[in-house]
């Protein structure tokens, strides 16, 4: 087993997100009061070029694009703070007020659109907070012939190593277009579930020694909590399977088959995450039913102790019972008719060193019978 899992949620709480009220208006935009407030980014590449420059609203996003028509770009919005921008970002790239609800909306299923202009592309990035809770958060692309567009809610960057990728011009990064760096970001977050998995794996082997050991409410809560993990993950990981798939079928100048040949191993790895949330889901499963086999166990155990205690003071309980009786000492015609015992001087010691060879001789009863054992 891997190194011990230093910390365990005992609760999972599921995020609430904000929907629109019943019968509003399709295609309205309406950020969270919360929603943070738009950083842009973009990175411009080509075979033997990589520009990284800060940009601070769309108009420099365009001169950009100008100035390097020939050249692809990555344009990256984190936050959905700015309503105005987000219209504006609408109409200069031609994105429907529908996709732009989806986006700002941040509770979709992972899918795939495709329109005349670009693909649409929402998937799911799950990763850990400090307080070690699930984080669920919503990726957004716009593919096109040479931009790609990403939105997210925060500020968190995942994909660090594909940006290191680009800067540093290994492998196919700056040779295909940007279907080539769709398909990577789609496989960094499948990468991502895979770590995921580990730490469940992880706590999952500690839990069963915990219930082995010593079981306890905490434990039941440990279940439950890595339980619902699961949930999430199998509910993000098989609507993901899906939405690779349509890629995969797809027949759209954005998405060319030298990509998809690159795709089908993310879609391998959607399959290996699906059969990894199974099984753990089995073993989690296994895991509540051996906590409650323990505590079953352990009540009988403390039963058995209770009713062999009330056994051996059954008989005793009725001894001194009997002894207990105050009747009056009767005599007619000089025969005793009350307890000859109680007259006595030896009664008291000799009824007492009966009940202890009574508790004795009990004890090895059930001693040769096996009921004092722990099993």
């Amino acid at each position: 087993m891997s190194g011990r899992i230093s910390k365990i949620p005992l609760r999972l709480r599921i995020r609430k997100h904000k929907r629109t009220p019943p019968g509003s208006s399709p295609g309205l935009i309406h950020p969270a009061e919360d929603a943070r407030e738009p950083k842009l980014f973009i990175t411009s590449y080509g075979n033997d070029h990589h520009l990284e420059l800060p940009v601070h609203s769309l108009s420099d996003i365009h001169s950009r694009l100008a100035h390097y028509p020939n050249l692809s770009h990555w344009i990256e919005v984190r936050g959905f703070g700015n309503r105005n921008l987000l219209e504006q970002l609408c109409n200069d790239f031609d994105i429907h007020a529908m996709e732009m609800e989806d986006v700002v909306n941040t509770y979709q299923r992972p899918k795939m659109e495709e329109h005349s202009r670009h693909l649409f592309v929402v998937t799911r990035v799950i990763s850990r907070c400090g307080d070690g809770l699930l984080k669920n958060d919503q990726l957004s692309l716009f593919v096109g012939n040479n931009v790609i567009i990403s939105m997210q809610e925060h500020y968190d960057d995942y994909f660090e190593p594909v940006r290191s990728r680009l800067r540093g011009g290994k492998g196919l990064m700056r040779t295909y277009g940007v279907d080539y760096l769709a398909y990577s970001l789609l496989d960094a977050v499948v990468d991502t579930y895979f770590p995921l998995l580990e730490h469940i794996g992880d706590k999952l082997d500690e839990l069963e020694d915990e219930l082995f050991d010593k079981p306890n409410r905490i434990s039941l809560q440990k279940i439950q909590v890595i339980k619902r993990e699961l949930i999430i993950l199998r509910r993000t990981v098989f609507a993901e399977r899906d939405k690779i798939n349509d890629l995969l079928r797809t027949v759209s100048v954005f998405m060319n088959d030298q990509t998809k040949l690159y795709l089908k191993d993310t879609y391998d790895h959607t399959i290996q995450v699906m059969d990894l949330v199974e099984s753990y889901k089995e073993i989690t499963a296994s895991l509540m039913d051996i906590y409650l086999s323990s505590v079953s166990n352990r009540m009988n155990q403390i039963m058995k102790v209770l009713a062999v205690i009330s056994t051996i003071f059954i008989p005793l309980t009725f001894i001194v019972g009997v002894y207990g009786m105050n009747f009056e000492d009767l005599k007619i015609d000089g025969v005793n008719y009350n307890m000859p015992e109680l007259h006595s001087p030896y009664g008291y010691i000799g009824v007492v060193l009966f009940m202890v060879a009574l508790v004795v001789v009990q004890l090895l009863v059930f001693w040769r019978k096996g009921w004092l054992d722990k099993s």
